[in-house]
C-alpha cells in the first residue's frame, strides 16, 4: 500500500532556508520594530483558531490559563505572544533549530517585554540528549509539514524521522496534556496516523472551510488535538 504521508523533498526542510529567512526578518525588523514578522498559515486564520480551540477548552484535560506551554519550530514565536496577550500566563518555551529564528524570537521578547514570561532555545528535537521536561500543552503550526519535506531518515536508516515524531510528542507532553497540531501538507486521515499510539489519541478537530472537486470534499488545512492517555 501507498504510504501518503511521504511528501517530496523541498528547500523548505533545510535547516539553511530558514537561517536565511529569518536572518532577513531580523533585519527588516531592527529596520522597523512594528515588523515582527510572517504569521504562518494567516490566510487560513489558523493560528486565531489554535488559540480560540485553547481558550474554549480551558478546564479541559491539562489546559488553563497557567498552562505550560511549548511551541515547536517556534519561528518567530508569534503564536506563543498571541496565546500570552489572550490570557494564557504560564511558562512557555518556543524551540527552533535555527539559530537566526530563535535570536529573532528572543529579540522581540526583549521588545514586547515577556523574557520572563516567553523563553526560546535552539534544539534538535531528535537529539535523544534534548530533554527540556514535560509539559501541559504542546503546539505545531507546520512544523511536520518541514520536517517532512527535509527527507531525513532515522538514525538506522530505516524511516522517515516523520514517523518517530509521535515518540517525540508523547516524551514531552505529562499525561492529560494536549497535542495541538496545524498542517497544509497532510489531510486529517494522514495525521491521525502519523501521531496516535497506544498514548496518544484523537481528541477533537477545528473546522475549517471545505471544497468539493471530483466529488471529493476536502479543505486545505486541518488541525486537530490529541490527549495523551495516563
Amino acid at each position: 500500500m501507498e504510504d501518503t504521508t511521504r511528501l517530496n523533498t523541498s528547500k523548505l526542510g533545510t535547516k539553511q532556508y530558514w537561517d536565511s529567512f529569518y536572518s532577513l526578518e531580523r533585519r527588516n525588523f531592527k529596520s522597523n520594530p512594528a515588523d515582527t514578522g510572517e504569521c504562518w498559515f494567516n490566510d487560513n486564520d489558523a493560528e486565531s483558531k489554535m488559540i480560540d480551540f485553547l481558550s474554549d477548552n480551558v478546564g479541559q484535560y491539562l489546559i488553563n490559563e497557567k498552562s505550560s506551554i511549548i511551541d515547536l519550530g517556534t519561528g518567530n514565536g508569534h503564536l506563543l505572544f498571541e496565546l500570552n496577550e489572550n490570557g494564557f500566563n504560564g511558562n512557555m518555551l518556543g524551540v527552533d533549530y535555527s539559530e537566526e529564528s530563535v535570536s529573532f524570537a528572543k529579540e522581540i521578547a526583549q521588545a514586547k517585554d515577556r523574557s520572563q514570561t516567553i523563553t526560546f532555545e535552539q534544539a534538535d528535537i531528535f537529539n535523544e540528549d534534548w530533554n527540556p521536561g514535560q509539559f501541559d500543552v504542546v503546539l505545531d503550526k507546520g512544523t511536520l509539514d518541514a520536517i517532512a519535506l527535509s527527507g531525513l531518515k532515522t538514525k538506522d536508516g530505516s524511516q522517515s524521522i516523520v514517523h518517530v515524531y509521535n515518540k517525540i510528542i508523547e516524551k514531552l507532553l505529562k499525561p492529560n496534556g494536549v497535542f495541538l497540531i496545524t498542517s497544509c501538507n497532510f489531510t486529517e486521515q494522514e495525521l491521525i496516523k502519523i501521531i496516535e499510539n497506544h498514548n496518544l489519541k484523537t481528541w477533537e478537530t477545528i473546522d475549517y472551510p471545505t471544497f468539493e472537486f471530483g466529488g471529493i470534499k476536502g479543505t486545505t488545512i486541518c488541525s486537530i488535538a490529541f490527549v495523551k492517555k495516563k
